[in-house]
């Protein structure tokens, strides 16, 4: 019993030290560093994915989303099995996507979320939904505004291939970007 109640006190101890601050500025001071300005484009990296502004990305205008030749016609993310994580093969068509929606504030985007068939209904709505919140937190970080985008998990509801082999399923992990009345 003595030992149960040494090994508690040690977690409790090892626990408080971990939550400890380590310093830096008291309660209510504010650091503030001048850095300056620059004239350089402003460029920004998320796990892979770089923008160094929209320029990029050629003809940013509402008729560059029919264009088939347009990176934009391409609106299907693709996800590993089990995974919520976006390749990096992708991840330079989300930046693409971003530059667009930076561009064009008025547009609004939804992220829609899709699983296979495998697993419970329940954890396949939750998949779907931490894919389009990754997806969204990529966008929202290259500068799309919160309000242009909505979420959705349809979970395994809306296979875009019919199936029950590792061909369909790869088809069906994905998450779909919907531009809204385009």
């Amino acid at each position: 019993m003595k030992l149960i109640k040494l090994l508690v006190v040690v977690l409790a101890l090892g626990w408080l030290a971990a939550c400890s601050s380590t310093g830096g500025s008291k309660d209510g001071e504010v650091t503030v560093e001048d850095r300056g300005t620059s004239d350089a484009e402003p460029s920004a990296t998320y796990e892979g994915a770089t923008t160094s502004g929209v320029s990029d990305y050629g003809d940013l205008s509402i008729k560059s989303l029919s264009d088939p030749n347009s990176p934009l016609s391409q609106r299907i993310i693709y996800f590993a099995y089990d995974s919520d994580e976006v390749a990096p093969q992708d991840r330079e068509l989300i930046a693409a996507h971003a530059a667009f929606l930076s561009a064009n504030p008025d547009v609004k985007v939804s992220v829609e979320g899709h699983t296979d068939e495998r697993g419970a209904r329940e954890y396949n709505i939750a998949l779907g939904e931490r894919r389009a919140q990754a997806v969204r937190r990529m966008l929202e970080f290259q500068g799309v505004l919160p309000q242009q985008i909505t979420t959705v998990s349809y979970g395994e509801e809306k296979p875009a291939v019919e199936g029950h082999d590792e061909s369909a399923w790869s088809m069906n992990r994905r998450v779909e970007l919907v531009y809204v009345g385009y």
